[in-house]
């Protein structure tokens, strides 16, 4: 089974959602090990942390992103 593409213009908003998603998953998973511990409540401890992580991240990168891009280009050779 095959799923419709996003157009390109989607781009723009798409990027920073997976890449939002992975990092908050990865730094929230990291923090509540360091707080817990491998204990019995990681799990539900982490995805709360993880939820309202990406609820941070998500829209502070959409903001954040046309700035880092313009960095990127002052600092990359084209």
């Amino acid at each position: 089974m095959r799923f419709q593409r996003l157009p390109k213009s989607y781009a723009t908003v798409v990027t920073p959602l997976v890449l939002s998603l992975i990092m908050t998953f990865v730094v929230s998973l990291i923090a509540t090990l360091r707080s817990l511990g491998l204990s019995s409540d990681l799990v539900p401890f982490w995805l709360q942390a993880w939820a309202m992580s990406w609820v941070v991240a998500f829209p502070t990168l959409l903001a954040v992103l046309p700035l880092v891009r313009r960095i990127v280009v002052a600092i990359v050779e084209t």
